[in-house]
């Protein structure tokens, strides 16, 4: 099986757990403290890995105990770690919020080393690109980074998702390259300049971004599962639950790599919706971000449950 390939960044998370946020210059008491591996390349890496895709990740770290947790993080889940070290920088870190009541999130990435992946890094890794499935990206690196793996990979005729978060406006040339935009609602919002409040809405949104040039759309919508929408078909494919929600951090990470798997193993792409809203449904029943990333045998168990 041809591999997939991802550029992205890890950060390492540190989860602060309260019953609010506070406000500007206020001091409250937090009710749990977790540290692990974040970073929405790393986290898609982990959830191709474990869900059976054999998976790379381009990326830069630090030289420092961070890099550590990264390495580890990959060595277990099976990643195959493709990093440039940088000793003038830092491993990224993430403060992560996390509202008691609901699972809700609020995320402030500062991606150190990761900031300074060029489009020359994705050059010493074009023949790597070049032999694989899929290549993923997401906008946590710079973007011109992001431009230059998926122009590669387009090159090649390699399937390429782009996962546009966090939210930026792009241009009409870069959405072009995409097979597939995998935007949540607030950044299809972004994208399009319309609302995403509902099903009808994020068709419309769907449509705006085809007409910019992207081959096909999947919108994430939450707990409404999500919307597979390109010039020729639609499909709404709803939330498929695993259990309690715990924990929705790694959610549309946990999606673009289950995704990114079935799409490698030639399904047809509304099952790799469905493959990918398994995985994420799995993940929000735990807490993390890569850690809560499901083993394949889990997945396939919940999709034999209908």
């Amino acid at each position: 099986m041809k591999p997939i390939v991802i550029l992205g960044i890890f950060v390492a998370d540190t989860s602060y757990r309260a019953d609010r946020m506070p406000k500007m210059g206020e001091t409250i008491l937090g009710r749990t403290f977790a540290l692990g591996p974040g970073g929405k390349g790393s986290n898609q890496s982990v959830a191709a890995a474990m869900a059976g895709g054999r998976t790379h990740i381009i990326t830069r770290l630090g030289r420092d105990d961070f890099a550590q947790i990264a390495r580890s993080t990959w060595d277990k889940a099976g990643v195959i770690a493709e990093v440039t070290e940088d000793a003038d920088s830092y491993t990224g870190a993430a403060f992560i919020f996390l509202e008691e009541a609901t699972g809700n999130n609020a995320i402030i990435v500062a991606p150190g080393a990761a900031a300074r992946i060029t489009p020359q890094d994705l050059e010493a890794k074009a023949a790597l690109i070049r032999s694989a499935a899929v290549f993923v990206t997401q906008l946590e690196q710079p973007i011109p980074a992001a431009r230059r793996g998926l122009e590669i990979a387009r090159a090649a005729g390699v399937t390429t998702i782009l996962n546009p978060a966090p939210a930026a406006e792009l241009d009409d040339d870069l959405l072009a390259l995409c097979d597939y935009l995998t935007p949540n609602e607030s950044e299809a919002e972004t994208l399009t300049g319309l609302p995403v409040t509902n099903l009808d809405e994020a068709e419309r949104a769907a449509d705006a971004l085809l007409a910019r040039g992207v081959g096909a759309v999947v919108i994430t919508l939450g707990g409404n599962g999500a919307l597979y929408r390109d010039r020729t078909r639609s499909a709404h494919v709803p939330v498929i639950s695993a259990g309690p929600v715990v924990e929705t951090t790694g959610a549309g990470d946990a999606f673009n790599g289950g995704f990114a798997v079935a799409l490698s193993e030639g399904r047809d792409v509304v099952e790799a919706v469905r493959f990918g809203c398994a995985t994420a449904g799995i993940s929000v029943t735990r807490p993390g971000t890569a850690p809560a990333m499901p083993a394949r045998s889990e997945i396939d168990a919940l999709l034999a449950r209908g």
